[in-house]
């Protein structure tokens, strides 16, 4: 049973030159009792994406508490997205794509999951590069090992720390600047090129709403979405868990 404890407070981040290339990765990690962990560490040779989830598993790993919610902030949307939505296909796959390819970083997707197993963990995006202590600082100590350097890594009580590591306000800010800014690329809702419906496991495409519609009203678990574009069909597709082959029109 969950306890009703503060929350552990993780922040990860990732870095990489060339992408394959020399890379770092970045975490801190806040107890419920207030204590701080800053971690870090180095690859020689691998992608942007290895160190995201990189930091994210070894961070989880110092969250000794299981009883205990977790407060992850990335500015991963592909660690997001694989440990909330894609991660459930795979496993029904045999952790093969839709493309029957194998699941890139197989093994660190499962070392991630068995991190997340049983564990209240709310995972939150934010954007990176917009003043946000904890990710500024995450992806300082990432790219400092990128480059082959030792940062020095905080190890102590919260009010020794010198970063408002808890300044979460930025977060809304953010994300509400993020959103007023695609309101503004885009005066008019964009025309469907067609849309989606998955009902008890059998997808489906229409030409319009109300075929759609009538596909998923009053059907429990139903999913439904619009696709703006052939590439944005393939994309919410494989974000189901799906591919093309799998589509029937």
């Amino acid at each position: 049973m969950f306890t009703t404890q503060k929350p552990w407070i993780i922040f990860t981040d990732g870095a990489s030159s060339g992408n394959p290339g020399p890379g770092g990765w970045g975490a801190i990690t806040i107890s419920p009792s207030g204590q701080v962990l800053e971690l870090g560490g180095a690859e020689a040779h691998t992608t942007n994406n290895r160190m995201e989830l990189i930091s994210a598993i070894q961070a989880l790993q110092k969250t000794q508490d299981r009883g205990a919610s977790i407060e992850v902030y990335t500015d991963s949307t592909y660690v997001i997205r694989g440990i909330t939505q894609w991660i459930w296909g795979w496993k029904k796959k045999g952790w093969v794509t839709t493309e029957g390819k194998p699941v890139a970083n197989a093994e660190l997707w499962q070392q991630l999951a068995s991190q997340t197993l049983g564990r209240k963990v709310k995972w939150n995006h934010v954007r990176g590069h917009c003043g946000i202590p904890g990710n500024e600082r995450a992806d300082e100590i990432a790219v400092h090992y990128s480059k082959g350097g030792r940062p020095s890594l905080f190890h102590g009580s919260l009010e020794n720390y010198p970063i408002s590591i808890l300044d979460l306000s930025r977060i809304a800010t953010a994300n509400a600047e993020n959103s007023n800014s695609a309101k503004k690329k885009s005066t008019s809702p964009k025309k469907a090129y067609s849309y989606l419906s998955c009902v008890d496991g059998h997808l489906r495409s229409h030409a319009t709403w109300s075929d759609c519609e009538k596909q998923v009203q009053g059907r429990s678990g139903a999913r439904y979405r619009k696709a703006t574009s052939a590439e944005d069909e393939e994309s919410s597709l494989k974000s189901w868990g799906f591919s093309l082959s799998d589509l029937k029109k």
